[in-house]
């Protein structure tokens, strides 16, 4: 004999009951075959708030009574042919009519008690269960009807009764061994107690119905009919790459359903496990999918977890006090105030020094649990020897499972690294002994990101997902977006990382996407979204908080560079073109670098020194290994390199500084280049890079531009550079006479006492110097250590460009993603 089950969905339209009449077809060629049915789709709900609204009043109960009954009286229409309807219509009739007789009682009375509710939603599953057995017995498939409340005997715990197994086996054995029948419909979720007083099992009761009767016909398989092809590694909700488990073992189902994976009612394993029946998880819209199966022995799925769940809505109870220590009993009281109050404890945790005890139980039962804890141990919180029961709210236990699990080293480890660098806080920690399951209790807001991290590195061998925040899209950021195109497929087939471009914005619109901006056609998409407003943005960024989230400012704006440290406290890794951040004052740039520490994200700004060059890059190897810097030589602006090597007095200055701007090497203002400001805030931040603690004004600038350029808007300023051009022919004509070239340097030494001494401004460079051969709008950086005392190491290359500059930040974001 086989037991199969039919959920809601299966059942909830004429339709789909066909399709359950196809697969119970196929069934009895096997043999003799039990099915098992739940209310039509949303029936129980609709038939608990008829009552709710009945118990206070609310005479609304009624057009849902209508509606249920409308809705019954439909699929027998459609299900029974005319001739043959009334008996049926008038049986279903009478027992709507039954349902508002009680719900009007209940109106009356204004009071919904356990055991009228447990009578009031027993009625979905035997209007089903009738009508189904009519459309067997119209399709001549001769189908036995029986009431589940004659065969399942429970206690009086309505609403969740437990089952007396040794009368229930007896009575199921008895009926089908008396019966000849070949095929039996079964309402499921339904039973009674010894009185014959209607109960129920629970919601999703019907799974362990059809597990109850199974266990005690030894049945070949139970099969559980639903709406999904199988349990899944994660929610399919929450991970869009969730995949189906093929096989999994009673022990790891039994964890995954008690954590919040609703394919299984979690008490259904326990009967059919005894008898090592096999579980069939299958899909009534795809019968052909494999499905998962539940049994003793199970395959190796290549991976030590077999799958991740959640359990929302968990209230985190915690009782200390110095009065705990070393006192045994404490956690008997406890536990004890709990149990006779009927609170279920989902997850125990205790600290070794005794000090403090903290469970989980449902979020609705939390208050109720303060008041009776409180009052068990009230004396003790008088004298101070414990603290007033403490209650943290919107809580989560998330749950990594799997039989493989036991003695592997490194999965908790593993598992905790992954919710660290995605920012999610852990409140408390459980693992049985049995080495099946590691529970952790984090915020309910985290989630959709917690399971996404971990399916991410437990499950998918194929890519990893990163969301980019992309502030500035001019000239730079444009070229970043083009390059992100460009290397969509490369990231994915060589380092199995999709780039999600989750969010944009301009300095007047913004847009975001969960399932990603085309960086091919950001501008038609951008030109569509709405007001760039920072705080919104920023607040978005927070509030979405996806796993892998990289914020990359591309803008010179001071207002962004602002905002960072609301990104790293929520772990969101910031890449920053802009410069404003790293060459602010030393306490917020130090600020900024401790909270990416201390929050487990990455704070990169390498594009602020040297473009796409490793500069900072470079220095960091040199410290992480073991160097010490000693001595810093450097040309850090293409923008004037370009100028002092295109100017040789046939042109004027102004001329050149024009097309270097032109040419996109400029800042819009091109006095923050030519002034050296730009070069001081490298110079200063590759300072700080070396462990010198550093401001702009503790900064030599030996500036050649005269005061009358740095007057006024960026156009008197090149009418002013036209006025000075004999001040600048001079210094060009100076340093021709000598055979040398202009180089405006910036240096950075330690002197004997081993302070740092920072420098920038315009140098006769001969040829016998590194910075001699530097042409275009190359930079070079000389690094002179402990380990490079005479020839320095250097890094040399285009200093300026949007598209160099692009690949920087490009770099920095695969940086932040792979650190």
């Amino acid at each position: 004999m086989q037991v199969l089950k039919f959920g809601g969905t299966s059942v909830a339209n004429a339709d789909n009951i066909n399709k359950v009449v196809a697969i119970t077809q196929s069934a009895l060629m096997r043999g003799r075959t039990v099915i098992v049915v739940s209310a039509f789709g949303g029936i129980t709900d609709t038939l608990l708030a008829a009552g709710q609204q009945a118990s206070i009043g609310d005479d609304a109960y009624k057009q849902k009574l209508l509606e249920i009954e409308q809705r019954h009286l439909d699929a027998v229409k459609l299900l029974v042919p005319v001739t043959r309807q009334s008996a049926v219509l008038s049986l279903v009739k009478k027992y709507c009519n039954e349902i508002e007789d009680i719900c009007n009682g209940v109106f009356l009375l204004r009071e919904l008690s356990l055991q009228t509710k447990d009578r009031v939603m027993s009625y979905g599953e035997i209007l089903s269960s009738i009508i189904i057995a009519h459309r067997f017995n119209e399709l001549g498939i001769v189908a036995e009807w029986k009431d589940a409340r004659e065969l399942i005997v429970t206690d009086s715990a309505f609403g969740n009764a437990a089952v007396d197994f040794v009368i229930t086996q007896e009575g199921i054995k008895s009926y089908f061994k008396q019966s000849a029948s070949t095929l039996f419909v079964i309402p499921g979720f339904v039973a009674a107690n010894s009185a014959g007083v209607t109960t129920t099992l629970g919601r999703g009761g019907s799974d362990y119905t059809a597990a109850i009767i199974g266990a005690a016909v030894d049945a070949t398989a139970v099969e559980i009919w639903t709406d999904v092809s199988g349990m899944m590694t994660a929610d399919p909700r929450l991970v869009a790459n969730a995949r189906i488990i093929p096989d999994i073992s009673y022990q790891e189902a039994m964890e995954l359903s008690h954590f919040g994976a609703k394919v299984i009612y979690p008490p259904t394993i326990q009967p059919v496990m005894k008898k090592n029946i096999p579980v069939w998880i299958k899909n009534t819209f795809v019968p052909e999918d494999y499905g998962t199966l539940i049994q003793k022995d199970v395959k190796k799925n290549g991976s030590s977890v077999r799958g991740i769940s959640s359990m929302n809505k968990i209230a985190l109870l915690s009782l200390e006090g110095s009065g705990m220590v070393g006192i045994p009993g404490f956690s008997k009281r406890l536990f004890e105030a709990l149990a006779n109050a009927t609170i279920n404890v989902i997850l125990i945790t205790q600290s070794s020094s005794e000090h403090s005890i903290c469970v989980a139980v449902d979020e609705a039962n939390a208050q109720r649990a303060k008041v009776i804890v409180d009052k068990v141990f009230a004396y003790e919180i008088e004298i101070s020897k414990v603290e007033p029961l403490v209650i943290e709210a919107d809580q989560s236990i998330l749950a990594l499972v799997g039989d493989n699990m036991k003695s592997h080293p490194g999965i908790a480890g593993k598992m905790f690294n992954v919710l660290g660098k995605n920012g999610v806080n852990i409140r408390a920690i459980a693992q049985g002994s049995s080495e099946r399951n590691i529970s952790a209790v984090i915020s309910l807001r985290d989630v959709r990101k917690a399971i996404n991290s971990l399916h991410e590195e437990f499950f998918e061998t194929s890519n990893r997902q990163l969301n980019l925040f992309v502030v500035g899209v001019g000239n730079v950021g444009s070229k970043l977006l083009a390059q992100l195109s460009q290397q969509r497929e490369y990231l994915q087939e060589h380092l199995r990382l999709q780039v999600n471009l989750t969010g944009i914005a301009n300095s007047k619109k913004m847009i975001f996407s969960n399932e990603g901006i085309d960086p091919s056609k950001w501008k038609s998409i951008l030109a569509e979204g709405e007001e760039m407003k920072l705080d919104v943005f920023v607040e978005a960024v927070r509030n979405k908080n996806l796993r892998n989230s990289v914020f990359v400012d591309i803008t010179a704006n001071d207002a962004v560079a602002a905002v960072y440290d609301q990104l790293l406290v929520k772990s969101i890794s910031v890449v920053a073109c802009n410069k404003v951040a790293a060459s602010s004052a030393y306490s917020n740039y130090k600020k900024l670098k401790d909270q990416a520490r201390e929050f487990n994200c990455q704070f990169l700004f390498e594009t602020n020194v040297g473009a796409g060059l490793p500069v900072i890059g470079t220095l960091n190897d040199l410290l992480r290994t073991g160097d010490k810097v000693n001595r810093i030589e450097a040309v850090l602006s293409g923008t004037l390199n370009f100028v002092f090597n295109n100017y040789d007095g046939t042109k004027k200055f102004s001329e050149v500084v024009r097309q270097a701007q032109e040419e996109g090497y400029t800042e819009p203002d091109p006095r923050l280049d030519l002034s050296g400001t730009d070069v001081m805030r490298k110079i200063m931040i590759l300072a700080r890079e070396s462990g010198e603690t550093i401001e702009m004004n503790s900064i030599t600038n030996n500036s050649f531009l005269p005061e009358s350029c740095m007057k006024g808007s960026v156009a008197d300023f090149y009418v002013a550079m036209e006025k000075e051009e004999a001040h600048f022919r001079s210094l060009y004509d100076k340093a021709a006479a000598a055979g040398k070239k202009l180089k405006f340097v910036a240096s950075f030494e330690r002197n004997a006492a081993g302070e740092g001494v920072a420098a920038v401004g315009l140098q006769h460079i001969g040829p016998e110097h590194n910075l001699y051969h530097l042409y275009g709008k190359d930079n070079i950086v000389l690094f002179y250590t402990d380990r490079y005392p005479q020839q320095p190491l250097v890094v040399k290359g285009a200093g300026a460009g949007a598209e160099v500059t692009a690949s920087g930040v490009f770099a920095d974001i695969m940086r932040a993603v792979n650190p």
